[in-house]
């Protein structure tokens, strides 16, 4: 069974999303606060993070800052904020996802299955090599320097899908459907937060990309 770690400080919405959880067989864990959701994180080790950014004590941005230290786990932000501010603050923090209050529980169940898709173990791939990185497609793994460079499941859904398009533009609302989902296509933010966040970890010189490049206006494209 997949476990998801539920963490707000809303009872009715904690509980609401526990016995819809259930009932489609997820194995629930439900924490009311930063500070217990880090805990629980720890040792249920869940398949998927549910998070409320407006949390009592550690907020919901700590929360994520936390688990990134350890995990790559995906966390999808649940928030009564609706500012891009607020979104970029998030995702750059290492959220792969993000649903404004009120939602649709038919909405965030199929965010929910998209993230644990994303995260899925991939199978017989090539590996990738640049002269800066190494990709490998099968693992799920970016190395640089001999060393591990950590990805979040929506960083790996970009370098995967601009991977397998090798040498080939990727337009902005392709990217945006098939790593984040179709209501996202217009969210163009996202992809600026993101490519940003791997040429930090990825290029030599994230000022001028050699290989995760912009085509202004139009998407994105990579090359070895």
């Amino acid at each position: 069974m997949t476990r998801v770690l539920v963490v707000d400080d809303e009872p009715q919405i904690l509980r609401a999303l526990a016995t819809n959880l259930r009932a489609r067989d997820y194995d629930v864990d439900v924490a009311a606060t930063g500070e217990e959701a880090l805990i629980v994180a720890a040792d249920k080790h869940p398949d998927v993070v549910i998070l409320d950014i407006g949390l009592p004590g550690i907020d919901g941005i700590e929360v994520v800052q936390g688990l990134r230290g350890w995990t790559s786990v995906p966390i999808i932000i649940l928030s009564v904020r609706e500012s891009e501010v607020d979104k970029v603050a998030a995702l750059d923090a290492g959220a792969d996802d993000y649903v404004t209050k009120p939602f649709g529980m038919n909405e965030l169940l199929a965010r929910l299955r998209a993230a644990i898709r994303r995260a899925a173990p991939a199978g017989e791939e090539p590996v990738i090599v640049t002269d800066a990185f190494q990709i490998d497609l099968a693992s799920k793994t970016v190395t640089r320097d001999a060393a591990v460079v950590h990805l979040t499941p929506t960083e790996w859904g970009l370098v995967d899908l601009l991977v397998r398009h090798q040498g080939k533009l990727v337009g902005q609302r392709q990217l945006l459907q098939e790593v984040w989902g179709p209501s996202y296509e217009k969210e163009t933010n996202y992809l600026r937060v993101y490519m940003a966040g791997l040429r930090r970890k990825l290029e030599p010189d994230p000022a001028k990309p050699r290989h995760f490049i912009t085509e202004p206006g139009m998407g994105y494209r990579f090359v070895i």
